[in-house]
């Protein structure tokens, strides 16, 4: 295994890209969500990078353009159609990669599911996928959980002995507690952001895996847009695999959730 770093063309920009090589033919592309670094959060992406690639599969991170040590404007998620087609390209050239399969936790897993099919990514796993729109309030970058959402954390507590206790004592809010409900109440209607990502989902041809820590509020805002009418035609159509671990760290942080992650892109890679 070598570890290398390079300057992956952008248009007029570069990406500060790592590669981790091995001897397979197919690859993994690590596409890093909101202004993370390609290391991720404590350098989580370049140890899981190490060990898919002591299992054979040469791995690429890269730093998004004005992310990082890549040069240009940081544009959002919505607009990295071109970094992500730019890695992979650099995969099959670099690598001689014959099959690409692609990972993105959070916004870089809507991203690859809107951009990928240009990238010509031959399989896609998808963590947390991210379905939430700015409120619109005074802070227009706060984002606004769905009803659904709201429900599901509210039953969670509900269900647990210790929340009674806490209203008991005090220590639950009451105001922000009638606040939650009362958005909990609310009908929902699926944001523009995931009715896109739901007809990107659907114009796939390759297989696609997403995975969900359940308790995580991304997680839960995707299910509850995956469960809406909305996305009725794209459940019956089978093409999506769904997974989920009983964890609330949205990055799978910890061991356990590290381990499960691990394999599942061992997994996804094996059978590309």
């Amino acid at each position: 295994m070598t570890r290398s770093f390079h300057a992956i063309p952008c248009g007029e920009e570069t990406l500060a890209a790592t590669l981790d090589t091995a001897s397979g033919t197919t690859a993994l592309l690590i596409v890093s969500g909101g202004n993370e670094i390609r290391s991720g959060a404590h350098n989580g992406m370049a140890s899981l990078a190490m060990q898919i690639c002591e299992q054979g599969f040469p791995v690429l991170r890269y730093d998004r353009r004005g992310i990082g040590e890549s040069s240009g404007q940081n544009d959002g998620f919505l607009s990295s159609a071109a970094d992500i087609a730019a890695a992979a390209r650099f995969l099959r050239e670099k690598q001689q990669a014959q099959k690409i399969v692609a990972f993105g936790n959070c916004d870089a897993a809507t991203a690859l599911a809107l951009f990928g099919s240009e990238a010509g990514i031959d399989g896609y796993i998808l963590a947390n996928p991210w379905v939430i729109e700015p409120s619109g309030e005074a802070e227009p970058d706060k984002p606004t959980m769905s009803s659904a959402a709201i429900r599901s954390r509210y039953w969670d507590r509900i269900k647990n002995p210790r929340t009674i206790i806490d209203l008991l004592s005090g220590k639950i809010d009451l105001k922000k507690l009638a606040k939650g409900l009362k958005q909990a109440s609310r009908s929902d209607e699926n944001s523009a952001l995931s009715l896109r990502l739901g007809s990107a989902l659907s114009g796939l041809e390759q297989h696609v895996q997403i995975l969900l820590a359940k308790r995580d509020t991304t997680a839960r805002a995707f299910l509850a847009a995956w469960n809406s009418a909305d996305y009725e035609t794209l459940r019956q159509e089978n093409k999506i695999s769904i997974e989920t671990l009983d964890s609330a760290s949205h990055s799978f942080a910890d061991t356990d959730a590290k381990n499960w992650l691990t394999g599942k892109l061992l997994g996804a890679l094996r059978s590309a």
